[in-house]
């Protein structure tokens, strides 16, 4: 299943008008504890399959890392299962630079 994905302008005007999404980022732990999107979840692309339990099915899940590549890979994940998932392109490295 093809992977959507979501500009970093696109999910600051979603986050502005406090539309019900679920953040979810992929990265490691160690990468989170060094900077996340504010109300953001950790879920580690390796524990995602196991986890999606977590998750509101009937909610978009937007999904982060650092660049964008492990989002895609989380993004097919969850759309195979059911779920409206959307990656967030060029991860945490193109929403600094251009949102912050």
């Amino acid at each position: 299943m093809e992977c959507k994905e979501i500009s970093n302008l696109q999910l600051n005007q979603m986050l502005f008008n406090r539309e019900k999404v679920q953040l979810i980022d992929v990265r490691e732990i160690d990468e989170f504890r060094d900077g996340h999107l504010e109300g953001s979840q950790l879920i580690p692309l390796g524990t995602l399959p196991y986890r999606t339990y977590e998750l509101d099915p009937y909610k978009p899940v937007v999904l982060i890392c650092r660049s964008g590549n492990r989002s895609k890979e989380a993004c097919k994940i969850l759309a195979d299962r059911g779920f409206h998932a959307i990656s967030l392109r060029g991860g945490l490295t193109n929403w600094y630079e251009h949102v912050s």
